[in-house]
Order: C-alpha cells, then structure tokens, then sequence
C-alpha cells in the first residue's frame, strides 16, 4: 500500500483523518504547511497525495500556506505524483472568480459578478453597475463565509466603505 501523505495547515482538521486511516491501516504522513522548507530540486516522496489546503488560512494566521502549498503541488505534479485535489483544485478554492468562471464554462449559471478592487473602485462599481439593486460583497479569497455582506443598495455599501466598521 503507498504512503498517503496529507497536506494542510489546519491540525484541529487531522483526528478524523487519523481514525480513519488508523482504522484501514493505512500508512500516512502530515505534511504541514503553515511553513516549512522544501527542497524542490530533489524528487518528493512516493505514494498518493491529499491536498487539505483551504482560503480560510489566513483566518488562522496562516497567511502565506495557499502560496506555499501551490508551490508543493506543482512540484509533485512536475514529478508525476498522483494528487487529490491538486494545482487546479487549489486554484479554485483561492479564488471566486475562477471559480465562478470555471462554473461557467462547465454551462452552471452563477450571479452577475463585476470585479473591482480598492475602496472608491468598490463603490463607484456598485453605483454603476448595480443602481438601486441590494449588493452582496464578497471577498475573492475568503473561506467560513468571512467578509461577506449584504447591503440593501450602492449608497449603503459606499458608507460602511467610508466608515470605521470597514475591515
């Protein structure tokens, strides 16, 4: 049986992984990347690999693992390594919009979307593409639903921008 080997940054997520595969009798290894050094001339280890990396990293002061872990994956996919939840898979979990493009070429509709970045972009967005029209905000990274809010119209979304609440 091949080594799986598990890659997250999140131990609270392992125990049921660990049951799971103690239960099988499955050889395993954590490979946890909320930081590390990784040597990406030599090949990685043999056996199956699990990507468990999520966008809500940096809700755990992880802030750099979605990077670091992309750079994981592509080393394991130059060297053929047989991935679960590889490159792409972390790809779409980091990004709204590729996911809602990647929603869309597979024919699944997905709500008007108009990307815009910095405060006043944000607003002058909303006024201009949403006038009189309840708005939700999402951020394009996320993860556990962080940062999004429902605002009733562009004026009400223009003033918590302006305001202290703003995160």
């Amino acid at each position: 049986m091949p080594q799986i080997h598990v890659i997250h940054e999140n131990p609270a997520w392992m125990p049921p992984f660990a049951e799971a595969f103690a239960r099988r009798g499955l050889p395993w290894r954590e490979w946890v990347l909320d930081r590390g050094v990784f040597d990406l001339s030599a090949p990685p280890p043999e056996g199956v690999w699990y990507s468990r990396m999520s966008a809500s990293a940096h809700t755990r002061d992880h802030r750099y693992a979605p990077e670091l872990a992309a750079a994981v994956l592509a080393w394991l996919e130059r060297h053929g390594r047989r991935v679960v939840n590889g490159g792409r898979a972390l790809d779409l979990e980091i990004s709204k919009v590729r996911q809602y493009a990647a929603l869309e070429a597979a024919g699944i509709a997905v709500p008007r979307t108009v990307l815009a970045a910095g405060k006043p972009e944000v607003a002058e967005a909303a006024h201009r593409h949403f006038p009189g029209q309840p708005i939700v905000l999402k951020p394009n990274r996320g993860g556990k639903g962080l940062g999004v809010r429902l605002f009733q119209g562009p004026e009400a979304l223009a003033a918590w921008l302006d305001s202290p609440d703003y995160e």
